[in-house]
């Protein structure tokens, strides 16, 4: 009997152990940060289990994904004009992120979860205006 509560105990602290090494990373969504309209930060490394969390610090922001840059079997958010908003990070791959009313202004950001096993794709998605070279940018990061 205390063999077997021993088990449970140990195989419960496992399947616990992956969710307490979990990591919130909050974004700031701005007017002005190293450029106007800015994510902070606007690349970001995580892992699996990851939350994000989008603060409107400034007001006329949203957090939203890119289709085309969102791993396979990851599921697509679209946040409310100035509402925070939290989303976890479920799948390894890339991620790119915008802010709607400001996309083409280069409001964006990029979160590379674990492998990522999505580069090629994302690299083939086209941006307008200024989103353009900032995703050039942050995607020579990822190497």
């Amino acid at each position: 009997m205390k063999r077997s509560l021993a088990l449970i105990a140990l195989a419960a602290g496992l399947a616990l152990s992956g969710a307490a090494h979990a990591v919130e990373h909050e974004i700031k969504m701005l007017n002005r940060g190293e450029r106007p309209m800015v994510f902070e930060p606007e690349f970001l490394r995580a892992e699996p289990g990851d939350t994000l969390r989008f603060v409107a610090v400034d007001p006329g922001h949203n957090a939203e994904t890119i289709p085309g840059m969102l791993p396979e079997g990851a599921e697509p958010f679209k946040g409310t004009i100035n509402q925070e908003i939290v989303y976890t990070l479920t799948e390894e791959g890339i991620y790119g992120i915008k802010c709607l009313p400001h996309y083409g202004m280069g409001m964006v950001m990029l979160v590379v979860v674990g492998e990522p096993l999505n580069l090629e794709e994302a690299k083939e998605v086209r941006h307008p205006g200024r989103a353009r070279n900032i995703f050039e940018d942050l995607l020579t990061q990822v190497d």
